[in-house]
Formats: structure tokens, C-alpha cells, sequence
């Protein structure tokens, strides 16, 4: 029976302590190559053309990696990208992607170095304590002062499974987590309140379809739903308990979430696809040079379509998005594409402005970006 080479009993203790060393050297090295690849593949976006919406997409699809893989190597490769310096010190060993991670929303082009060096060979809770103490005092300077008049507050909601956050104040977003940290409790039909995660997201920065799913699974069918809310969501949430206490006597988050979601869902189609359960025979109109795309057209095209962009890369590989879709004229509106079920497409934000790029040249959709940004 011939020994798998995964099965390394057989190798005297001196050897495993030899090659051991050797291998987390080479594995680090080739991290640090594969950062700087997944760093030039999504500077250039030469995902748009693999048929993928997104770097993160990218990562998943192609090379099988997951959610919080690909968006931890992104953020690192755009870091070191800018900071040229980590990539050395990833391939030496001496800052790991979570330092990376951690650091980045603190570095400048001035304390980089600085920054960097102080953080070398450190432990995540070190350097977490790290950033905690660089942080405070930006902290401190963005707390609002709490108002000299009570804000009214809304009546005291129905009674529900989980107790209501408290506040410090009456400053939106300052909130006070009781000890220990709230838990998730496979039976709570609540939605839960934990604290912040530890590395928030950076303003302007998009990686994925969508950010990193905050739903995990309890026990079939539930899911648990982590999500922190101001003061303001926290009153339209009582509000909307107390609307329905008649019809939901619980006050269940969750029920009233369901809820919620339906009728956004409902009110979001209507506008976005002409959905109706009682569609208008389509009136016959006179040829127009117009870009109003008829709402009988929508629909048609969003069933056909299955609610996904259409574009499909030379490899055949279709793009899976559904997130920014956008109606698109399969025949340029301004060569003379008409609004037909035919003549439409879905195609995601990406690929639509790729496709344009394509046909009328980069630097005429980027000027015709900055007439639109000028005109809004």
C-alpha cells in the first residue's frame, strides 16, 4: 500500500523540524506574490472581462476561495498597493493580513512606516490595543454632546423576546452593550444587538455584490441576524411594532422584518421592473426617439433574463450578478436601438459601463461621467 505524501509519520522528528520552518518561509513569500496579483488584477478590473462584477466575485468564482478569504487578500493587496513596504513584510513574516487589516484605516503616507514598524511581529490583540490607542482621540472629537432638552421618545413598544437596547445618551449611534456580550440563542426569534466589528468599513471602498453577510444559520430553518442600529431605526422599529400590535401581538423583530421586506420588495419592483399583478394591454405608440423603455417591456425582460446581468465572457461564463442591474439597449440607444423585448437586456452597472467602454472608447465615457457628476 503505497504511503500518501500527506502522511509524514514515517519522518524523523529533526527533519520536520527542519522543513517545517522552510515551508511556512515559502508559503509566506508566495502570499506575498499572490497579493501582489490579486493588487494589479484589480487595478486594471480585468475581472469585468472574465465576466465577474467584483474583485471578490473574481476570487470566489475562479479560484475557489471564500467570502472572507477573498475580501481579507483584497483589502491587504490594496493597502500594500499603496504601501509598497507590506508586501516585504508579509513575504518576511513579520505582519500577518490581519495586522494588515487592522492597520489600514490608520495609515497615512506619513506614519506608514512608522506604523508598520511598531506593529512587526506583534500578536492581533497587541495590535489591536495598538490601533485602540491611536484611535481615541479621533474618538473622542466626533462624539456629539448630548442635547440640553430631552428629545420626546416614542411610546413604550409591545413586548418582545429580546430587551431593548439603552442608550447613553440621547446622541444617535452611542450605545451601551451590557456584559458579558450578547449571544446568539438558537430559539430567539429576536433580532440581536452585538457590538461593533472590530474593523469597520471604509468609506468609498466597494468589494463585493454585497458586504459580508452578517447571517449565519442557527438550526433549519432559522437564521441569526447581527446587526447594530441608531436610535432613529430602533424608534421606526417600535413604532412599526406598536402599528401592528394587533396583527402581531409579540412585536417580533423578526415577523416585523418579514413584513417590512415584503412591501419594500413590492413597492422596489413596481419601480424598477413595472411589476403589477394586473398588467395594461401595451398601447400602441408612434416611433420615437425616446430612451422611456415601456413597462411591459420590463417586465418581459426581467423574467426573460431571470432577474441577472446577461454579459457572458469569451470563456463562456456568464456574470452572476443581481445587485446595480440596469436595462441596456442591446443596439446602442445612440446608433438607433429601440426598446423592444428584444432590444433590451439586463446587464449590471460594471458590465454595462465596460460594454459602453467598449463601443465608444474609454476616455468618451469617462468625460460623459464627469458631465453627468457635473450636471447632479
Amino acid at each position: 500500500m503505497s504511503i500518501s505524501k500527506y502522511s509524514l509519520g514515517h519522518l524523523p522528528a529533526e527533519v520536520l523540524l527542519r522543513e517545517l520552518p522552510r515551508l511556512v518561509a515559502r508559503d509566506r513569500a508566495a502570499l506575498a506574490d499572490i497579493l501582489a496579483h490579486i493588487a494589479e488584477v484589480d487595478s486594471r478590473k480585468l475581472y469585468v472581462p472574465a465576466a465577474y462584477s467584483s474583485m471578490v466575485a473574481y476570487c470566489m468564482g475562479e479560484m475557489g476561495m471564500s467570502e472572507d478569504s477573498a475580501l481579507k487578500r483584497i483589502r491587504v493587496a490594496r493597502a500594500a498597493r499603496e504601501f509598497p513596504a507590506i508586501f516585504e513584510a508579509i513575504a518576511e513574516g513579520r505582519l500577518s493580513l490581519t495586522a494588515v487589516v487592522l492597520l489600514k484605516p490608520l495609515l497615512s503616507q506619513k506614519a506608514a512606516g512608522e506604523l508598520l514598524a511598531a506593529a512587526e511581529h506583534k500578536s492581533k490583540t497587541e495590535i489591536a490595543r495598538l490601533v485602540a490607542c491611536l484611535s481615541q482621540p479621533e474618538l473622542h472629537e466626533v462624539v456629539p454632546e448630548p442635547p440640553t432638552t430631552p428629545e420626546p421618545t416614542t411610546p413604550a413598544a409591545q413586548v418582545v423576546p429580546e430587551p431593548p437596547m439603552t442608550t447613553a445618551s440621547n446622541a444617535p449611534g452611542i450605545q451601551v452593550v451590557p456584559e458579558p456580550p450578547m449571544t446568539t440563542v438558537p430559539n430567539a426569534q429576536a433580532t440581536q444587538v452585538v457590538p461593533e466589528p472590530p474593523i469597520p468599513p471604509e468609506p468609498g471602498e466597494t468589494l463585493v455584490l454585497t458586504t459580508p453577510s452578517p447571517l449565519g444559520p442557527v438550526a433549519p430553518p432559522r437564521i441569526a441576524l447581527r446587526i447594530n442600529i441608531d436610535q432613529e431605526t430602533q424608534e421606526l422599529l417600535r413604532y412599526a411594532q406598536e402599528l401592528l400590535s394587533h396583527r402581531i401581538p409579540s412585536g417580533s423583530p423578526a415577523v416585523v422584518l418579514n413584513r417590512a421586506l415584503r412591501s419594500l420588495i413590492r413597492d422596489l419592483e413596481r419601480k424598477k421592473f413595472a411589476a403589477t399583478d394586473r398588467p395594461r394591454t401595451p398601447r400602441q405608440r408612434a416611433a420615437s426617439r425616446t430612451r422611456h423603455i415601456p413597462a411591459h417591456v420590463k417586465r418581459a425582460v426581467r423574467e426573460r433574463d431571470g432577474f441577472q446581468c446577461t454579459f457572458v465572457s469569451a470563456q463562456g461564463h456568464r456574470c452572476e450578478s443581481r445587485t446595480r442591474l440596469e436595462f441596456d439597449h442591446v443596439h446602442e440607444f445612440a446608433r438607433g436601438g429601440e426598446a423592444t423585448v428584444d432590444g433590451i437586456r439586463l446587464r449590471c452597472r460594471v458590465h454595462n459601463q465596460y460594454t459602453a467602454e467598449q463601443t465608444f472608447g474609454t476616455e468618451f465615457m469617462n468625460r460623459k461621467r464627469e458631465q453627468a457628476r457635473g450636471a447632479s
